[in-house]
């Protein structure tokens, strides 16, 4: 089954100065430097946001598959939350899946019910086919058949979108580090790589 959400387009990703913020609680105070960022994408429930990772978010990335998910689907304060009240878009990074796949109901897949509790708001999701490209780009280092971090997956998709002219994307609260079912190392090594083709910075954590 095609992926409905992915036919809309993806967030403008050319903005002159772009800030990836991760979630690692060592990210230190970086709000001023994210702020002054033309577009700030952030993920998830924000570790820092409206404090030391900054006020402003123009794309919140929420997973949407598993008990995160289904935990932001129950919450009737979800909507509330001051990050996800802020955003002006929101990008799903998992493709929903076809009814006949494994997973594919609710225990799993949260696509429908979580674009359904933002209403009409403009949401955006990754395709299936950037997912095959982020198993080929991590399957060699990573020992086998990755299973890419939303983090990865989003920093792939900026950087396809984005012109290689442009300034580089500023990466902040990148830890490589969690749920231990994410090629961390291959991770890591891919971001330092491109770093070294100019096409992100990768600011260290807080000591």
């Amino acid at each position: 089954m095609e992926d409905i959400i992915a036919r809309l387009p993806l967030p403008a990703f050319d903005a002159p100065s772009l800030a990836l913020v991760g979630n690692a609680p060592e990210l230190g105070d970086r709000g001023r430097a994210i702020d002054a960022a033309a577009c700030v994408v952030r993920f998830n429930n924000a570790q820092g946001f409206g404090g030391p990772a900054g006020e402003r978010v123009t794309v919140l990335a929420l997973v949407n598959r598993g008990g995160q998910a289904r935990a932001w689907v129950e919450d009737d304060g979800f909507l509330a939350r001051p990050v996800v009240r802020e955003a002006g878009r929101y990008l799903l990074p998992f493709p929903e899946l076809a009814p006949h796949e494994e997973g594919a109901h609710e225990r799993v897949c949260w696509t429908v019910p979580l674009r359904t509790r933002l209403g009409h708001r403009p949401v955006h999701g990754l395709t299936a086919e950037l997912h095959a490209r982020a198993h080929h780009l991590l399957g060699p280092d990573a020992g086998g058949t990755p299973n890419p971090s939303t983090g990865f997956l989003v920093a792939l998709a900026i950087l396809e979108g984005r012109p290689p002219a442009l300034p580089p994307i500023e990466v902040y609260g990148f830890g490589f580090a969690g749920w231990p079912g994410h090629p961390w190392d291959a991770e890591r090594r891919w971001f330092a790589a491109a770093e070294a083709a100019g096409r992100l910075r990768l600011h260290p954590l807080a000591s």
